[in-house]
């Protein structure tokens, strides 16, 4: 009981902060699993994608009330992330059970994108942040067709290629398949670094493409387990529905809150966050 009280609680704070991000901080969780809680195998991907299943509904039901919800992003991180995160389930069970070598590659892709986040905050001649006003902050899709999403925040206009978003989700669909992440920690900062969409409009989006990727994660990890027989490739349910109860409080939390906070401090956020975790792969892989 103890044990599970601690996973609720650092899921709670891990994902208060997370979510403001649109990210739910299953990457976080999982390597509080193996390097706080000793736990290894393939068991603790499903436990991680279940955490996020449990967690983002109530934080994604928020950034609907408001307006926030940017439905055509959403449904093409779905699309993308759905069948990918099949293929890495696959990889993480049969090729990666020690997925040392496909931890360098992820984390160069992070510091990459981590490092053009930060870079974005350095000084220079750019108008200032919207404010971040708590009313009004509504989205209107100019244009979703199989070229180009565009959308209107505030007053201004944002879009991105749709074949390239498809691209870029199915090949991060992979990755969150097979460590269990859901794939948002790397949307995220890629949407806004790579094509400056606002942090405000994306969050919903890419929790609700964590959710459906995760519930497919969790259902295939499920069923693999019991047809094939393999040990260790279920959920840990009452662990993985500890950190999900945690989480689920977290993200409605930071949901809530997003929209008072300024893009600049939270591009910061998840500028740091994903370069830091892409170091920490790259410097786990040298020093082992």
């Amino acid at each position: 009981m103890t044990s599970l009280l601690l996973d609720f609680a650092v899921a709670l704070a891990i994902s208060s902060v997370t979510s403001l991000g649109g990210i739910s901080g299953a990457f976080l969780i999982l390597p509080f699993q193996i390097s706080v809680l000793g736990l290894t195998g393939p068991a603790v991907t499903p436990t991680n994608h279940l955490y996020n299943v449990v967690a983002t509904p109530a934080g994604i039901l928020r950034f609907v009330r408001e307006g926030r919800m940017l439905w055509p992003l959403a449904a093409l991180i779905v699309a993308g992330t759905a069948p990918g995160v099949i293929a890495g389930s696959l990889i993480r069970i049969h090729l990666l059970p020690d997925p040392r070598h496909f931890k360098l590659f992820a984390g160069a892709v992070l510091i990459l994108i981590g490092s053009r986040l930060l870079n974005r905050l350095l000084p220079r001649r750019a108008p200032p942040d919207a404010p971040a006003d708590p009313s009004g902050q509504r989205i209107r899709v100019l244009r979703f067709d199989w070229q180009r999403l565009e959308y209107e925040f505030l007053g201004q206009r944002h879009g991105a290629s749709v074949p390239a978003l498809a691209a870029v989700t199915a090949t991060i669909g992979v990755i969150g398949g097979a460590y269990g992440i859901g794939g948002a920690a790397i949307i995220s900062p890629l949407l806004v670094a790579l094509w400056r969409l606002p942090v405000h409009t994306i969050a919903a989006a890419a929790l609700f493409g964590n959710l459906a990727t995760s519930l497919v994660g969790v259902l295939f990890f499920a069923c693999y387990g019991a047809l094939t027989g393999i040990p260790d490739v279920t959920p840990d349910w009452p662990r993985g529905l500890a950190f999900g109860l945690g989480g689920l409080i977290g993200v409605y939390l930071g949901a809530r809150v997003q929209r008072r906070v300024p893009a600049r401090p939270i591009e910061a956020m998840l500028g740091l966050i994903v370069t830091g975790l892409g170091l920490s792969y790259a410097i786990g892989f040298l020093w082992r």
